[in-house]
């Protein structure tokens, strides 16, 4: 009897899946119809959101209500549509720095204002109210900060409620009663799905609600949907999907939701290979949030098997933007192999729209068990120190007439410059620009430096590092995006 009960949960379960699948393929394949094209960066502020919201508010499909302030008096809004039993409440960028669904939640809003999938808009707003509050830090959002202006997380206050955006937030969910809730934020780029190489592009957590970390329904409902939601992103991004450790924290919203009533899921944008702006995560955010709520409306979630929750891999942090594998380095003469493991930094530009890199050895020796977006071996080649080019250009324009390439392939990693403009932070040329006064330091290669360094083979240069970029000598092959300028 068991088998047969076992059987038939599973055929209800693959029958679930395929009545999504169609939605699913016509969603990621008409995106670009329904993507919100004002927001194309990742470092949205506040007053870029403002207009779309104004729209809404004279759309009748839309309802768009005042529910609070943040700490420095920017509205939090409400957008509402629907007219279903069932409540479902998404809300983006509790982190300021996390606005990869927040773009997302303004396509889902042209999806549900615009043409096509009669049917399915007419199942989600028949048996569904949505009620969305995107940006629920805009302070933190304005200077692209985690935290709010009072330097809360406001992730960890829904216990002491001292934010005003905290309070906005418990207001909010008491006052629908949510059936569901999404929690949508952002993750480092460098979590792994644990043991592999992959990135955790999407993870989940569907959160304890105490310390035993029991499984009621409203729980149960959350994995459930959650493994739904892996199914689809399984298509588009496979083995890229990781699922948080459920350890219970009773100062997190998640976990306190859960409690009150509200199936709570956890969404976290990750890292996805060549998407610095995160526009495909976006984009998958789109696909799997609508696809969740299409499931939701029909309620075919209930079928799928809830052990397979369990089945969705652990996130890992083993993830380094360049690993270098098996370089030789001397030091006090002795021959050294070592890994490297160099992360990319983003520094802000004035006014928090825009960023450079800044580079770090993050970590160096045995690195077996970790893994690279870029990946080199370099077994048989030696690290050598970057030399400073012998004559001093007298201003930045200058070092556009210099052969660049050929400069790394003499050994140079360094351009001396004798006058620098104040407003340059960082440099746009394949080599490091450095101050009339500025004495390199000695090189010493350690844990925290910025990786500056030739990698020689048969003692002439093979690859240039230049601020943690890699770039192959023979054939001008790198992913550059900047180079460092030290003035003093």
């Amino acid at each position: 009897m068991t088998s047969k009960i076992s059987i038939f949960a599973l055929l209800c379960s693959y029958l679930c899946m395929g009545q999504a699948a169609d939605i699913t393929t016509a969603l990621y394949e008409t995106y670009d119809s329904y993507k919100e094209t004002t927001l194309n960066k990742r470092r949205i502020k506040y007053e870029a959101l403002q207009p779309l919201i104004e729209e809404y508010r004279n759309k009748s499909k839309f309802t768009v209500k005042k529910v609070g302030e943040s700490i420095e008096g920017r509205n939090l809004n409400l957008i509402s549509m629907g007219t279903g039993d069932i409540n479902v409440f998404l809300w983006s960028q509790m982190h300021g720095d996390e606005p990869t669904a927040t773009q997302a939640i303004f396509d889902i809003f042209n999806f549900l204002e615009g043409e096509g999938f009669s049917n399915e808009k007419e199942a989600i707003l028949n048996k569904l109210t949505l009620h969305f509050l995107p940006m629920l830090n805009p302070d933190g959002a304005a200077v692209y900060q985690r935290r709010n202006r009072l330097g809360i997380d406001i992730n960890r206050d829904a216990l002491s409620l001292q934010s005003p955006e905290a309070r906005t937030l418990k207001k909010v969910r008491d006052s629908l009663n949510a059936d569901f809730g999404f929690n949508l934020h952002d993750q480092s780029t460098y979590y792994n799905a644990v043991r592999t190489e992959k990135p955790a592009t999407i993870s989940y957590l569907a959160p304890a609600y105490n310390y035993e970390k029991e499984i009621n329904e409203v729980r149960a409902n959350a994995m459930k949907v959650i493994v739904f939601m892996n199914n689809i992103i399984q298509k588009y991004a496979p083995g890229q999907v990781g699922r948080y450790n459920d350890d219970f924290e009773p100062r997190a919203f998640g976990d306190n939701i859960q409690k009150w009533g509200t199936s709570a899921i956890l969404i976290e944008s990750g890292g996805y290979a060549d998407d610095a702006e995160k526009q495909e995560i976006r984009k998958l955010n789109y696909v799997s949030i609508l696809s969740a709520i299409y499931t939701i409306a029909n309620e075919n979630y209930k079928e799928i098997a809830l052990e397979d929750y369990e089945k969705i891999p652990e996130n890992d942090r083993k993830l380094f933007d360049l690993k270098i594998k098996h370089a030789t380095y001397n030091l006090l003469g002795q021959d050294y192999w070592l890994d490297l493991g160099i992360n990319r930094l983003e520094v802000d530009k004035e006014g928090n729209n825009d960023y450079w890199y800044s580079s770090r050895i993050i970590d160096q020796g045995d690195l077996s068990t970790y893994y690279g977006y870029e990946n080199l071996e370099a077994n048989g080649l030696m690290i050598t120190e970057g030399k400073v080019y012998p004559e001093t250009l007298k201003t930045i324009e200058a070092v556009k007439k210099i052969d660049i390439m050929n400069c790394l392939k003499m050994g140079y990693a360094y351009i001396r410059i004798a006058d620098i403009p104040i407003g340059f932070k960082s440099s746009n040329v394949m080599i490091n620009l450095i101050g009339p006064e500025y004495k390199v330091p000695k090189f010493d290669l350690k844990v925290g430096m910025n990786p500056t360094f030739l990698l020689e083979e048969e003692g002439k240069p093979r690859y240039a590092v230049i601020n943690g970029f890699l770039i192959d000598l023979k054939t001008g092959n790198g992913d550059f995006k900047n180079a460092m300028i030290y003035r003093k």
